[in-house]
């Protein structure tokens, strides 16, 4: 094993960020976690209980420590980062944000898309906006991500970081969305699907994949955007396949609207990620149909 770590791993006390602290501690690296202090951290890992949104909490939970590598798995907005930049600069040699496949919002390509589709250098930033309003932050989820990833970028080479655009995550037990039991309930009851009547595939990435992922791009030191997705683009119709396997003589019906809300995970624009980047740099993703049926299995409690 190359040299042990010392990681900060911002948030991360659920789903992919629970796994993720499980890799690093079992790669054998020092984990420390700062959050609220809602939740006891896992054995193993030191706790620093701060408001991330708090410059002056969050430089006093630090004190004088530093780390190798800082993983931010709660930074949604600009201001946000804009803290992150001033508080660990100088405090890391790297600084990971977990981003979002949504940064890609406005690119609706057919061809998978590349990380220069969106270029940080390039994005506007207005930290007037009302990014401490959460329906605001909701409704433009995608946007927080942009600017924040637009933030980090113009820190320059004194503020190495890479931003993780990770695409929609699938599996586990404790996937809280309900996105896959709400497909599960309109099969096993016959209630028809609604998706758009021009309903897009996208790219999917299995949690624990995206938890191996990110503890290994943690001990990296690539810079920039880099797409988080398994090879493969799954549709609507896939999903429910391989949902339906697990309601007795369930199937899925759909039904096409061209206005109005859609059942989650069908889109009316494309939503496919180029994995390349990540390639070339060592990392290869599995296909998404290798995965997809351990994953449905998992979050619809049929796994082993």
């Amino acid at each position: 094993m190359e040299k042990a770590l010392e990681v900060l791993v911002i948030g991360g006390n659920r789903y992919v960020g629970k796994r993720l602290i499980a890799r690093l501690l079992a790669e054998g690296h020092r984990v420390t976690v700062l959050n609220r202090g809602s939740s006891p951290p896992p054995a193993g890992v030191e706790q620093l209980r701060a408001d991330r949104d708090d410059e002056a909490s969050l430089t006093g939970a630090l004190g004088s420590r530093v780390f190798d590598v800082v993983v931010d798995q709660v930074c949604y907005t600009p201001r946000q980062a804009a803290i992150a930049r001033r508080v660990f600069a100088g405090r890391t040699r790297r600084y990971v944000m977990t981003s979002t496949v949504e940064v890609y919002e406005y690119e609706d390509s057919p061809a998978l898309v590349r990380e220069e589709a969106v270029d940080p250098s390039a994005v506007a930033v207005d930290l007037d906006q009302s990014w401490d309003d959460p329906a605001f932050l909701e409704a433009h989820y995608g946007e927080g991500k942009r600017q924040a990833e637009a933030v980090l970028a113009a820190g320059g080479a004194a503020f190495p970081y890479t931003a993780v655009r990770v695409a929609h995550v699938l599996g586990g037990g404790d996937d809280f969305t309900g996105r896959l039991a709400h497909y599960a309930e309109r099969i096993r009851t016959g209630e028809p699907i609604a998706v758009p009547a021009a309903n897009r595939p996208a790219t999917y990435g299995y949690v624990e994949e995206i938890a191996r992922f990110l503890a290994w791009a943690a001990g990296e030191d690539f810079t920039g955007p880099v797409n988080a997705a398994s090879s493969g683009v799954l549709s609507t119709e896939e999903l429910c396949a391989a949902v339906a396997a697990h309601v007795p003589g369930g199937r899925a019906e759909f039904r096409p609207v061209d206005v109005g809300e859609v059942s989650p995970f069908s889109f009316r624009r494309a939503y496919g990620m180029d994995n390349a980047r990540a390639a070339r740099l060592g990392f290869t993703f599995t296909d998404a149909r290798q995965w997809l049926p351990r994953a449905v299995a998992e979050t619809l409690g049929k796994g082993d």
